[in-house]
């Protein structure tokens, strides 16, 4: 049924394809590409992309980018804004037919008598004669594994993606046809055939196993013995992504999303009415052993957490939402819950990192980086790497971006290589002290770094300060400094804080760390700890579980929460003096006037001069003193 004519123009209309959430499509007029909104009144953007009649068009809502095929005898990528991205050289014919696989990884280009297999940055994986005439139309199959075209002398032919390689700490494992997949050791120089007798749908290796599905079952296979795979029977015959972690793995299809532990035993299925399984796939679905986070798929702003042991909702079930558009997620995967954190890239190129435990109402988070391309993290410690401005960086302990941001800088390193690899540049895998990194012309290659970052997290996982200790001083790198100063300081380590800080030359913190240490109570130090790592609320809250009200008010008083220190002051009938006189000594040295309602709203008190000011803030912490004294002897 018609419902409306969103358009009308006096050329013939060849082609045409939905966008991003089917608000906006794409067409073919002439010469010019449009993109045209359904809303009422949004003016369409156009622009000369052939100097031939435009025949097919193509648009991928994964990874947003536009492909149209054209009578000048070429096919060009754009992005979203009408910008080239990659123009090909011409062919002997016009370009009749072009699609994207569902994936947005490769596209199929068809023209007279002749197939070609793309990358999506627009290079040729491979050219395939036929004896169909022109390629009239190319269509894919669900898992992007197939391509079916249809030929102009009323021939249908299909084809087969082959010859993918994944690559994974020494073990290589090549998909050869349909059905036969050849595995590589590297290190011994052995070769395992793997043949199955479905056709090969997906497949992933990562955290020693290797995980082949088929149209009808799913096969894992233990990297130490290819022999004995144990095997799933699929309810599904359409699975559209694979996910691992170290404990579970996770398997998208056409109806949910299905996790499984490696002993092949169904854990849980996830299932809410804005994610649709299909639509899943490596950038839009994040795991590790307790946090599973996937995008939204009528929202692109926002993050659905789960708990992959019950697959219920993580937490309060609150989504994280974004202020843009989310291209990329990924959870790191060292460490417990309280260590879990969620770097995301945003249609502004921007790098967020945030912490997946919400701390007071909101979880914290943190810009690490702006025109960030690519992004990864390391498999085994919480080392995170980036692509940004054309340079590698490398953050060997990016949590202290949430702590102890003035030390970011020291903890981090960059590479120049875009003279050694070119532009364009993808990470594919981190391990170790290995980045493998995929170029514009779609070879590999891989950049090392520093073993001794990510020896310094393992060490540390296993409680190890002073062999860490010992390693940072035999190696004498600021940045292992640096990073053991705020994982030390996040682990409440005092006396290992007090010697990285040292190394570093941060005498303030050193000097802090004294003071911690010659408090009282363990209560004290707590909150200062977490004073030192800028979780202000939970030291808030430990100080006040405590009946240490006077330090609350202190602490809010020296972090200039005004409104928050007189709360407590009236609360507790405390120190209402102390928190006016600082108050307006505060505005004094400012030239300012009083602006905040709650103050303005307090009685008129006398101040306190410096010296008084001194005495009675003297006197509190003595009654305080003497108070917890009371308390610990009753």
């Amino acid at each position: 049924m018609l419902r409306s004519t969103l358009c009308q123009h006096s050329y013939p209309i060849y082609s045409i394809s939905w966008g991003d959430n089917s608000n906006m499509m794409l067409f073919s007029l002439d010469r010019q590409l449009v993109i045209q909104s359904l809303q009422a009144n949004v003016k369409p953007f156009a622009w000369k992309a052939h100097d031939g009649v435009i025949l097919q068009v193509d648009w991928n809502v994964i990874n947003n980018q536009l492909i149209s095929a054209s009578e000048d005898c070429k096919y060009k990528v754009w992005d979203n804004y009408g910008r080239l991205l990659y123009s090909s050289a011409p062919f002997e014919y016009p370009v009749t037919s072009i699609s994207w696989s569902p994936d947005g990884q490769l596209f199929a280009v068809g023209s007279y008598a002749t197939v070609v297999l793309c990358d999506k940055l627009g290079w040729i994986h491979t050219l395939e004669k036929t004896y169909t005439g022109s390629i009239l139309s190319i269509k894919w199959s669900p898992d992007g594994n197939q391509i079916a075209c249809a030929g102009g002398n009323g021939r249908i032919i299909n084809g087969y993606v082959t010859e993918r390689c994944l690559e994974w700490n020494g073990f290589e494992a090549v998909l050869t046809d349909e059905r036969t997949v050849v595995l590589h050791n590297l290190r011994n120089e052995s070769i395992e055939r793997l043949e199955f007798r479905d056709r090969i749908s997906k497949a992933s290796l990562s955290f020693n196993y290797f995980i082949v599905v088929t149209s009808t079952q799913c096969y894992v296979y233990n990297i130490k013995n290819f022999n004995t795979p144990t095997i799933i029977e699929l309810k599904e015959s359409s699975v559209t992504h694979i996910s691992q972690c170290q404990k579970y793995f996770a398997l998208a299809d056409g109806s949910s999303v299905y996790i499984y532990n490696y002993d092949v035993r169904l854990v849980c299925s996830l299932k809410h009415a804005n994610i649709h399984a299909e639509q899943i796939y490596a950038d839009s679905l994040t795991m590790s052993n307790d946090v599973i986070g996937i995008k939204d798929q009528l929202d692109k702003k926002i993050i659905h957490l789960f708990d992959p042991s019950s697959g219920k909702a993580l937490g309060d079930g609150k989504p994280i939402s974004h202020s843009n558009e989310i291209i990329k997620i990924s959870l790191n995967q060292m460490g417990n819950s309280f260590d879990r954190r969620l770097a995301l890239l945003d249609n502004n190129k921007d790098l967020y990192l945030m912490s997946i435990r919400i701390l007071g109402n909101q979880r914290k988070m943190v810009k690490l980086a702006t025109m960030v391309s690519s992004f990864l993290w390391a498999e085994t410690s919480n080392i995170l790497a980036a692509i940004t401005n054309d340079k590698l960086v490398i953050w060997f302990y990016p949590d202290i971006a949430l702590t102890n941001s003035d030390i970011l800088n020291l903890t981090q390193e960059e590479h120049n290589i875009i003279d050694d690899y070119g532009k364009q540049l993808e990470l594919i895998n981190f391990y170790r002290d290995r980045i493998m990194i995929k170029r514009a012309d779609g070879s590999t290659v891989y950049c090392p770094i520093s073993i001794y970052p990510d020896k310094l997290h393992q060490l540390i996982s296993l409680s190890k300060w002073n062999e860490a200790l010992k390693l940072c001083w035999t190696v004498k790198d600021r940045i292992l400094w640096a990073c053991l100063a705020g994982i030390a300081t996040n682990a409440k380590m005092l006396d290992v804080a007090e010697i990285a800080f040292a190394e570093i030359e941060e005498v303030d913190k050193v000097e802090y760390i004294r003071y911690i240490k010659s408090l009282p109570t363990t209560e004290m130090k707590n909150a200062e700890m977490l004073l030192l790592s800028g979780e202000y609320q939970e030291a808030e809250a430990i100080l006040l579980q405590n009946h240490l009200y006077f330090r609350a008010i202190m602490l809010n008083l020296h972090a200039f929460k005004w409104n928050r220190a007189l709360e407590l002051a009236n609360k507790y009938n405390l120190a209402i003096d102390i928190v006016l006189s600082m108050r307006h000594d505060y505005l004094k040295q400012l030239n300012r006037v009083e602006e905040l309602h709650l103050f303005n709203l307090q009685l008129k008190q006398s101040t306190l001069d410096a010296s008084e000011l001194k005495e009675r803030i003297e006197e509190e912490y003595l009654n305080e003193k003497k108070q917890l004294q009371e308390l610990s002897t009753t």
